[in-house]
């Protein structure tokens, strides 16, 4: 099962210790110091047993309310480089920002219930998935 949420953040791919012409080779346009900005879409998936009374592997409320509380509350609207905690020190790729994300969720998932993927869409054209620290 998923739910999938929507944000919109700005972010700077740079690093202070690398020359402006380094930072373009890698980052291209998204290298502005300044910042950026993306209306990013999540896609959370869980998996586990089937609930046989309620019918659910879990109540998409709960999980809507977990994601919400633990990562949109925290991104949405926000500077990823300045305004977001977890995020400090971390140059905001999409690879990055899944990591990271997956850290502070996974520890609101239900018992009994996995955390399955991460997929973080960045517009239409580009996407990332995340699959967890390895087992």
């Amino acid at each position: 099962m998923s739910i999938r949420r929507r944000f919109c953040a700005g972010a700077a791919l740079h690093r202070a210790e690398w020359s402006e012409a380094r930072n373009r080779e890698v980052y291209g346009v998204c290298a502005n110091p300044r910042g950026h900005g993306h209306d990013y879409r999540l896609i959370v998936e869980v998996t586990g047993p089937l609930d046989v009374e309620t019918g659910m592997v879990v109540d998409f409320a709960k999980l809507a309310r977990a994601v919400d509380e633990r990562l949109i509350q925290a991104v949405d609207h926000k500077h990823l480089n300045h305004d977001v905690a977890f995020l400090r020190g971390v140059v905001p790729t999409t690879e990055n920002l899944l990591v990271r994300f997956w850290d502070e969720l996974a520890p609101a998932i239900p018992s009994g219930v996995r955390l399955l993927r991460l997929r973080l869409e960045e517009g239409d054209d580009c996407a990332c998935s995340y699959e967890g620290p390895p087992r």
